[in-house]
C-alpha cells in the first residue's frame, strides 16, 4: 500500500480526524493501554488517525485489528468530541475530532499490537478503578449499556 508521509500530530495544522473501537461482548469492553502520546500508559478504546482516502468504519476495522487483534464490525456512532491538549504556554499541542463506534467482536483473540502496550476485557463495575477520562468512561458506559439492550 502506498503511504504518504504521516501527517503531524502534534501543533498540527488543522484538527485531525480520530475514529474509535468501543468494543462490547458479554457485558464488557475492550481498553487497550496507550503507549503513544497523548495519553501514553493511560487506559482507553482502540482507535487512532484516520488516513487519506479510507472511510470511517473501515479505520475503525484497522485500528481495532491493530491494536487488539480483534476484527470488529462497527455499528452506531456512539459520540463525537473534541480531544484538545495545550502546552505550558497554553498553544494546541494535538487537537483530535474523535468518532467513537460501538463494535462488536467478530473474530480474534484480544492482544495488544500497534499503539496499545496491554488490553483487557472490562465490565461496567471496573471501570471506575481504570482511570480512564471522563468522556472515554461515558463513552464506554453508554455502549455497554446499547449492547446490554441489544443482546436481551
Amino acid at each position: 500500500m502506498n503511504r504518504r508521509p504521516h501527517m503531524k500530530r502534534d501543533y498540527p495544522e488543522h484538527p485531525i480526524i480520530g475514529v474509535g473501537a468501543v468494543i462490547v461482548a458479554g457485558g464488557r469492553a475492550l481498553l487497550v493501554r496507550r503507549n503513544t502520546e497523548p495519553l501514553c500508559g493511560e487506559w482507553s478504546v482502540p482507535g487512532g488517525m484516520l488516513e487519506l482516502g479510507e472511510k470511517l468504519r473501515d479505520g475503525v476495522r484497522r485500528e481495532a485489528l491493530e491494536e487488539t487483534g480483534v476484527e470488529v464490525e462497527p455499528g452506531e456512532v456512539l459520540d463525537v468530541f473534541d480531544s484538545i491538549f495545550t502546552d505550558a504556554l497554553g498553544q494546541t499541542q494535538y487537537h483530535y475530532v474523535l468518532i467513537d463506534y460501538l463494535c462488536r467482536p467478530i473474530s480474534g483473540e484480544a492482544q495488544a499490537g500497534g499503539d496499545a502496550s496491554d488490553v483487557r476485557w472490562v465490565s461496567a463495575e471496573a471501570l471506575p478503578a481504570m482511570g480512564l477520562r471522563e468522556a472515554t468512561q461515558q463513552v464506554v458506559r453508554k455502549g455497554l449499556k446499547l449492547a446490554g439492550k441489544s443482546s436481551s
